[in-house]
């Protein structure tokens, strides 16, 4: 009987005190430190063996929060962003580069070319915002480069320019605005009903046109010396921690006083069975208020819609330039008005506390005018001489 050779695979000849390691032998745990590890005395030093063993549903999240991460940002960073980054899609295919995920050099080269087309510093800043943001975590370019480049820029940029600043309405603007809320008919009367009571709140709450926006109806409660609005989210509260401002009444001239205009709005509501949800709503010709598919946000009136009632308003009360007015004029009107008198808008009109932006665009520029030392010299010379 002849024995069959064993079959030998991939074999080959060693040294007996060489021989290959066993198959499946555990790999040496590692150290896990780097320059920025703190051991504390006596501590071990953290090795791979110490790190957690992760399975499928450490990644895996439901349905429910996937509903939750897809939901849409507001309305107008959506529109912001996803402008800043096609824009940055286009730009990388016509130059040959990678967009997503991209590297730090094409980030940087895209500033520099918005550099160079001369963009304003805020608008070079949101591209890159939405551009970082547009990538997963850990994949972001690096911004160290890019942001310097920016801030030469804004220097230069800001001694060829001057801001362009959206007019303020002021009282007689207001009066004047509201004033063109007249109805000749039915199908009229509720359309004047909802822009006066928009244009009054708007201006008595130092609003953000997002902030008319987004209101619902029981965010606010109407007593008879004014109304207390929640605001549940805005510019400075991006937490949704909510806010309330109370915005008085105005017994002097029921006209433009806020509490009688919205009490006459939301009584217009209730005509129209509508005792909940959204506070501005769309209202079609006939003067019914518009109901749209796609569940209670749709029903919202948009930030761009609040602003195309104020320019409209502007226009019928023939004011200058009604073109340049934006509804931005109702919060910077009232602001200016507070700081003239003395006092501080940052309250009521939800900035930030110790704000720079109420420091240098109101109140500083108020105090400079009120407490001119040229106007000062000419009054007290003014005052020598009637004595003499």
């Amino acid at each position: 009987m002849i024995n069959e050779p064993d079959e030998v695979v991939n074999a080959e000849l060693v040294d007996d005190d060489h021989l290959p390691a066993a198959v499946g032998a555990e790999p040496t745990a590692r150290p896990l430190v780097d320059r920025h590890t703190i051991l504390r005395p006596n501590a071990p030093i953290p090795t791979t063996a110490d790190q957690p063993t992760y399975t499928e549903a450490d990644f895996r999240i439901t349905e429910e929060t996937a509903k939750l991460l897809d939901e849409s940002p507001p309305e107008n960073t959506s529109r912001t962003y996803n402008s800043a980054r096609s824009q940055f899609e286009t730009w990388c295919r016509e130059n040959g580069r990678v967009h997503l995920p991209c590297t730090t050099a094409t980030f940087v080269e895209y500033v520099g070319h918005l550099v160079r087309q001369d963009k304003s510093p805020s608008t070079i800043q949101v591209a890159m915002s939405a551009i970082r943001s547009w990538h997963q975590d850990g994949q972001q370019p690096g911004t160290k480069e890019a942001s310097e480049a920016v801030r030469k820029h804004a220097r230069g940029w800001a001694q060829r320019r001057t801001a362009k600043k959206a007019p303020a309405i002021r009282t007689d603007m207001l009066a004047a605005m509201v004033a063109t809320c007249t109805s000749d008919t039915d199908a009229d009367y509720p359309k004047a009903t909802r822009d006066a009571a928009l244009l009054t709140l708007g201006w008595g709450m130092l609003s953000r046109r997002s902030e008319l926006a987004h209101l619902l109806i029981p965010q606010l409660t109407i007593g008879p010396t004014g109304i207390h609005v929640l605001v549940a989210f805005s510019k400075t509260d991006p937490g949704a921690k909510g806010a309330t401002t109370f915005v008085p009444a105005n017994p002097d001239d029921a006209a433009t006083c806020p509490v009688v205009r919205i009490r006459a709005w939301l009584e217009e509501l209730r005509r129209q069975d509508i005792t909940d949800g959204p506070l501005f709503r769309h209202i079609n010709r006939g003067g019914k208020i518009r109901h749209r598919a796609g569940g209670l946000q749709k029903n919202f009136l948009t930030p761009d819609a609040i602003g195309a009632i104020v320019k409209a308003r502007a226009k019928l009360a023939d004011l200058p330039d009604p073109s340049k007015i934006t509804a931005h004029g109702l919060r910077r009107g009232p602001a200016q008005e507070i700081a003239e008198v003395g006092e501080d808008p940052t309250g009521q009109g939800r900035w930030k506390p110790g704000s720079l932006t109420v420091q240098k665009h109101y109140v500083e520029p108020a105090r400079s005018e009120a407490d001119n030392t040229i106007t000062a010299m000419r009054r007290k010379r003014a005052e020598k001489a009637a004595e003499d």
